[in-house]
């Protein structure tokens, strides 16, 4: 990949191991410049759909007899290909998503440290295990399931995309991949580098409008769909695969509480700037950011005068290019609509709104899709900005009396996916015990919090599956099991 400029970045879909060209494309919005076009991506059709699922299927046989030392190679030389590009990367990915450079560059490096980790782990983790006692002798195996469909999302197109390219690939799967439309180039430029390593057809991508979706979690050559996005399309995807009955991995909708307990010290300036990035990294449009604050009564007035002090700080919103910008715009408009509709609602259910961080430049703040980050004090507990997941620069913080009502109030939700819990270590630890989430972290929250050595995923109506980890890698794979009993008959049996 070249060096990057503000010229417009074209990129093309990926079917069997050839630059498929598409003779329509759409533009990319820059949103932080919403008159510049960062590039364009193609409108792929289900019949490009299907012939990117047809060269991943015949594909399939060969791969899957892969030696294991193979694999582990073309992926680390893929990997490879993306250290040397991170700098070009990171600043492309910036103008078509609006994250910060530093933000940027951190996607870029989750990525590549998970994508490290597979490869460095999947001959353990996918290897045939041999187990034998009195009772008999069975024999484990780890087979691939077959063509996998993967959809991600724009929020952290990268990150949600290698962290399915790189286990399905080593645990001997093929794959087609369709990114979102709202940060579809660096992502198509990272699949397009790793599967130039691989055998034409194992990593494919397409492009697309929704009928593209729906042909790749319904067509019946796919055997496996792993979706990261929004809990209702999450809802759909489940539909579509209940026809041929398809292994998924759902990762959807978060609306993770934090809760701040009686002795966390607000005085912790060091702790009150995570909390500020927990709720605005990525201007709050992370599945795992903190969404909704509960702090106790009797550190909430001190906790606000403290949190407004480390937000001024650190938020600094303007143009992402900028290394000493910490929050860019909102990836689209219809995100930057929803939000604002919650603030809208908010200030007509008379609940205090302040505004944080500084703008240094009004003139460009005007010419994208940007907000100013708020919170929202006084709202009721049921009101939409606190029930529904806001995916943007702004979050409610209300107050709790006890540990019995924090535990309620976070658990308050149809979702799952992360939470935090703040305060002395152990008195968190024990709270944390009764949250209902898939993760939930003390002291730290959102990307501060992630260990890819672990298990992620959520509970509830957050999703089905894990990613990372070990047990994330095993979502690729189907259990087969040999078994030898040392007594061949069942007890009791006449003659």
């Amino acid at each position: 990949m070249g060096a990057t400029n503000n010229e417009p970045h074209t990129v093309e879909a990926y079917i069997n191991g050839e630059v498929y060209k598409s003779g329509e494309h759409e533009p990319r919005v820059n949103p932080a410049k919403t008159d510049e076009t960062a590039g364009y991506w193609p409108l792929n059709t289900v019949e490009d759909a299907r012939r990117a699922i047809d060269a991943a299927d015949a594909a399939f046989g060969a791969w899957r007899k892969t030696e294991m030392k193979d694999r582990i190679e073309r992926m680390k030389k893929g990997i490879q290909k993306i250290k040397d590009n991170q700098h070009n990367l990171a600043e492309l990915l910036s103008r078509e998503h609006g994250k910060p450079l530093y933000d940027a560059e951190g996607e870029l490096t989750v990525s590549i440290m998970f994508m490290e980790y597979a490869a460095e782990n999947a001959e353990r983790v996918y290897k045939e295990e041999i187990n034998e006692d009195e009772r008999g002798k069975n024999v484990l195996r780890h087979e691939p399931i077959g063509v996998v469909s993967a959809i991600s999302p724009w929020n952290y197109p990268l990150a949600l995309s290698t962290e399915k390219i790189a286990p399905a690939l080593l645990a001997g799967n093929t794959m087609v991949l369709k990114p979102s439309p709202m940060a579809p180039l660096t992502v198509t430029e990272v699949t397009h580098m790793i599967a130039e390593e691989f055998p034409a057809g194992v990593l494919n991508i397409v492009h697309g409008d929704a009928d593209v979706g729906i042909e790749l979690t319904s067509n019946d050559k796919v055997r496996k769909i792993a979706f990261t996005g929004g809990t209702n399309t999450g809802k759909h995807i489940m539909k579509a695969a209940a026809e041929t009955i398809k292994n998924v991995t759902l990762e959807l909708g978060g609306n993770d509480p934090a809760i701040f307990l009686d002795d966390f010290d607000v005085n912790d300036e060091a702790a009150m700037r995570r909390v500020v990035i927990s709720n605005f990294l990525t201007g709050g449009q992370i599945c795992m950011i903190a969404k909704r604050m509960y702090v106790h009564e009797s550190i909430y007035d001190q906790f606000i005068e403290k949190y407004i002090e480390a937000a001024n700080k650190w938020l600094r919103i303007g143009d992402p290019t900028k290394k000493e910008t910490t929050v860019g715009p909102v990836n689209n408009k219809n995100q930057l609509e929803f939000v604002q509709s919650l603030l809208d609602d908010s200030k007509k259910q008379g609940y205090e709104i302040k505004q944080l961080g500084k703008v240094d430049d009004e003139e460009f703040f005007e010419k994208g899709y940007f907000m100013y980050p708020t919170i929202v004090l006084g709202a009721d507990y049921d009101s939409r900005i606190v029930a529904e997941e806001q995916f943007g620069p702004t979050v409610p913080i209300l107050k709790f009396k006890d540990d019995a009502q924090a535990i309620e109030l976070a658990n308050d939700s149809e979702l799952g996916l992360t939470s935090s819990v703040w305060g002395e270590e152990d008195h968190a630890i024990e709270v944390s015990r009764h949250i209902e989430a898939g993760v939930t972290m003390v002291n730290t929250a959102a990307i501060q919090g992630l260990d890819i050595r672990f298990p992620f995923g959520g509970v509830k109506q957050s999703g089905i599956g894990r990613e990372y980890g070990e047990e994330g890698m095993l979502e690729y794979v189907d259990s087969h099991v040999i078994n030898i009993p040392a007594t061949k008959d069942l007890p009791n049996i006449p003659q």
